[in-house]
């Protein structure tokens, strides 16, 4: 797999900004081999026609929608945010609230899905919030506050069968088949 692939993807799958120096560490390249990428990539998605922009800030770097599309965007961010949760989303809050904190790959893992939209849109109403995780290069998930008062809760672990569910054998089963994957692929 080519490096520009592979930055490509960590930038889409991070959806924050990125030093180039951290990214260099994850792929174990040069920071050298990985500016020349990430300036191909400004090549490759910075024109008119593309719906997709690589931003660079000083030293971080960022995969972010075409701001000329802020419209189309904004009228789906209305829409999916207004209404009741859907199926989807309920899976994946209680995933959050039995599992986190939790990475997007290990959420993405039990649910046999990708739930990045969905995170997305749990987080604008309030329900999710993103931690960054500073030994990992992927935020961590877990459930806010206003979810709490929400459903009434004092703490997470009032849930019911919290404890056992959030040790349970096959959520820890299927936690550690996703971390030792992740560890495969970064060797």
């Amino acid at each position: 797999m080519s490096i520009n692939s592979q930055i490509e993807t960590i930038l889409f799958v991070a959806s924050k900004p990125l030093a180039l120096k951290k990214i260099a560490k994850v792929l174990n390249v040069q920071d050298s081999e990985v500016e020349v990428a990430l300036k191909e990539l400004v090549l490759k998605y910075n024109q008119a026609e593309s719906g997709i922009v690589v931003l660079n800030n000083a030293d971080e770097w960022q995969m972010v929608s075409n701001p000329e599309n802020k419209t189309a965007a904004e009228n789906f961010l209305k829409a999916e945010v207004s209404g009741e949760l859907t199926r989807p989303q309920l899976e994946t809050l209680t995933v959050v609230s039995y599992c986190g904190p939790i990475t997007r790959p290990e959420l993405d893992q039990i649910r046999g899905v990708n739930c990045s939209l969905i995170l997305r849109n749990l987080m604008m109403r309030g329900l999710v919030k993103e931690n960054d995780d500073q030994t990992s290069l992927l935020p961590k998930y877990e459930v806010t506050m206003d979810y709490l008062r929400h459903l009434g809760l004092n703490s997470i672990s009032e849930l019911p069968d919290y404890e056992k569910l959030h040790q349970h054998q096959h959520i820890t089963a299927a936690l550690t088949a996703s971390a030792e994957s992740s560890e495969n692929t970064a060797q």
